[in-house]
This record gives structure tokens, C-alpha cells and sequence, in this order.
């Protein structure tokens, strides 16, 4: 494959998944834990997303259609999910349970599986840029080149999942409050975009 078709692809799904943009969002949902645990929590949502961006890659459209699920309709459903987890993030309502729940339940509120991996790294949008770029040519290198791309967008994601600690500290305790409301606000009008996007192109908008 071309390199001048790679880093389209590239740039592509760097902006679709937003690692730079997910960063913060990353700060907001592990507030309080150890550097142990947000890695822990790196891991495993990088490797979920990249699970299911890849199943998707290779077999995307023909997994929506066996299940019957139209692309307008999982978008609209990423983003019902989007907009929960907004709402948790403008209330407090995750750290209320966590504060309850976090010496009884440590595992309770891990965000790795959701919201991280599913729906905000692996998104409506990944999931759509990866069944496109794939589907443009179906050759045995253009799916790993793709792919390869794909494994190095989570990359820049985990690196700067790391980076988590030091931007929490440099933030402090309010500018993490503030943050997160400002983040969660932010998240509310993606999830209502997500939605939007999904009447638009069932034509009921």
C-alpha cells in the first residue's frame, strides 16, 4: 500500500479517536487511583479498543448485518452511552460511588472496558473510519498496513494515558474538578452529536 494512503489513514483516525483529547478525560475517570491501577486500566482499555476496532476492520460490516444493526443505529446508541457518563461526570455521581465502594469494591468503577475502550477510543466514528479504509480495498496488505496503522493510534493513546499522573498533579485537586465538569459538558454535546448523526443518516433530520 501507498505510504501517501497511509498517513491520510493516519491522520484519519488520530483525529477520529483523539488520544490528545483523551488524555484529560483519562485524569478525570481514574481520579484517585494508584499509577498501578491507571495502568493496569491503560492496558486493558487499549487492548479491548484495539480488539474491536481490528474485529471491525476485518469483518465490520458483515457483524452489523448478522446482528441486524445499522451503522446509524449503533452511532445513535454510542452515543446514548456517551451522554450517561457525561451526566455522571457534571454530578459526581462516580465519585460518590467510589467513595463508597472503593475499599469493598475495588473493581466496581473500572473504566476500561466503558467508557474508555467503548465508546470514546473505540467509538461509533473508529469503528465507522476503520469498515471505510478497509473496504476501499480488500487485499491482504491493505487489512495489515490499516491495521498497522490502527495499533500505532492506541500506541500514542497508552503513551499518553501514562502521561496521566504528572497532568493530574499539575492540575491539582480543583483544576481536576473543573475539568471534569468542563469535560463532562463537552462529552454531553458529542453523545447529543453522536445521536444527531444518527437521524441525519436515517433521514428522520
Amino acid at each position: 500500500m501507498d505510504l501517501a494512503l497511509l498517513i491520510p489513514a493516519f491522520v484519519t483516525l488520530f483525529v477520529i479517536i483523539d488520544p490528545i483529547g483523551l488524555a484529560p478525560l483519562f485524569v478525570a475517570l481514574t481520579q484517585g487511583m494508584t499509577p498501578r491501577q491507571r495502568r493496569s486500566i491503560a492496558i486493558r482499555a487499549c487492548l479491548v479498543a484495539a480488539a474491536l476496532l481490528t474485529l471491525f476492520g476485518v469483518a465490520g460490516e458483515a457483524v452489523l448485518g448478522f446482528l441486524g444493526i445499522s451503522m446509524p443505529a449503533f452511532r445513535m446508541a454510542g452515543g446514548i452511552l456517551l451522554f450517561l457518563t457525561a451526566l455522571d461526570m457534571l454530578f459526581e455521581r462516580r465519585s460518590q460511588r467510589r467513595q463508597g465502594t472503593a475499599d469493598s469494591e475495588p473493581e466496581g468503577e473500572d473504566p476500561s472496558v466503558f467508557p474508555l475502550a467503548i465508546p470514546l477510543i473505540a467509538g461509533p466514528g473508529a469503528i465507522a473510519t476503520m469498515i471505510l479504509l478497509t473496504g476501499q480495498d480488500d487485499s491482504t496488505l491493505n487489512l495489515l498496513a490499516i491495521h498497522g496503522v490502527m495499533a500505532l493510534v492506541i500506541a500514542c493513546v497508552f503513551t499518553l494515558f501514562l502521561l496521566a499522573a504528572p497532568l493530574e498533579r499539575l492540575l491539582g485537586p480543583t483544576g481536576i474538578n473543573v475539568v471534569t465538569r468542563l469535560l463532562g459538558m463537552l462529552l454531553a454535546a458529542l453523545s447529543v452529536q453522536f445521536v444527531i448523526d444518527g437521524l441525519r443518516d436515517l433521514q428522520v433530520i
